[in-house]
């Protein structure tokens, strides 16, 4: 899927980027290789991770967050207590492939920007997406953020580089089904929290070091009608002061080659 893991037992030097002293006993630690889009060059960077969590219910205006989790329930979907909601997810299921497979034809992505946290002063930001089965979220949103990956795009920028016009990027993505692209989302990033925000809100859940921590920041609202569960999805963040723009596409690819029940 993209990336490699191992069990690794905190020790000073186990690891020259990541300071494993923490605390926890043993840490699986996880690469994924990107690339690093710094001041108009690329490199190769190796970024470890030892956790992985999805942010939810993320808008500023959480008054509308609350009348669109009252909708929500009243299709059956469970309401949080509280909002913004935090998501733990299997370090694994952190993907940059091309292509993922599904095991139901109920699953959808979602355009989300991504914070890679090296340690708190060096951190890079991603687009991804948090695919999620939209059948099983209906019962069991914690269980729905497990059955499909979050995809990440491989580029990534440093976070110093786009934060004193954070608000400014846009995010937007898109879906195609029965062969047509489809507009889904599209916003600017004052429509959720911010990076700083955020990792506060973070750091509150987890009661400890962001160090090697990758927080997917939760998602813009759909322009749709409705939840579209198509066979591609396609997004983009884009830096219009500096005219550039990360980049994330991949096929659906459904589990469908035994009957299913059966």
């Amino acid at each position: 899927m993209g990336c490699s893991g191992r069990r690794i037992s905190p020790r000073p030097h186990a690891l020259p980027d990541l300071d494993l002293n923490l605390g926890y006993g043993e840490v699986l630690i996880v690469e994924v290789s990107l690339a690093l889009e710094r001041e108009g060059r690329s490199q190769p960077k190796i970024f470890r991770y030892r956790r992985l969590v999805n942010a939810g219910y993320v808008g500023r205006d959480q008054d509308e967050v609350r009348r669109h989790i009252e909708e929500l329930a009243k299709k059956g979907i469970p309401a949080p207590r509280k909002t913004p909601t935090l998501y733990p997810v299997s370090c694994r299921m952190l993907t940059t492939d091309p292509e993922i497979e599904v095991y139901s034809g109920e699953t959808s992505g979602e355009v989300e920007y991504v914070l890679l946290v090296k340690d708190e002063t060096e951190i890079y930001v991603g687009l991804g997406s948090d695919h999620t089965d939209r059948h099983l979220e209906q019962t069991d949103i914690p269980r729905a953020k497990q059955i499909c990956p979050n995809v990440l795009g491989r580029r990534v920028w440093p976070l110093e580089e786009v934060k004193d016009h954070w608000d400014d990027l846009v995010i937007r993505s898109s879906v195609w089904t029965e062969g047509n692209r489809v507009l889904y989302q599209e916003g600017r990033l004052e429509l959720i929290l911010g990076p700083t925000d955020l990792m506060n809100f973070v750091r509150s859940k987890l009661g400890e070091s962001l160090e090697g921590v990758v927080i997917y920041s939760g998602t813009v609202g759909l322009i749709t009608d409705g939840i579209v569960c198509g066979r591609r999805f396609e997004a983009e963040l884009v830096d219009e002061r500096l005219n550039r723009r990360l980049e994330l596409a991949y096929e659906v690819n459904l589990l469908d080659y035994l009957p299913m029940g059966e």
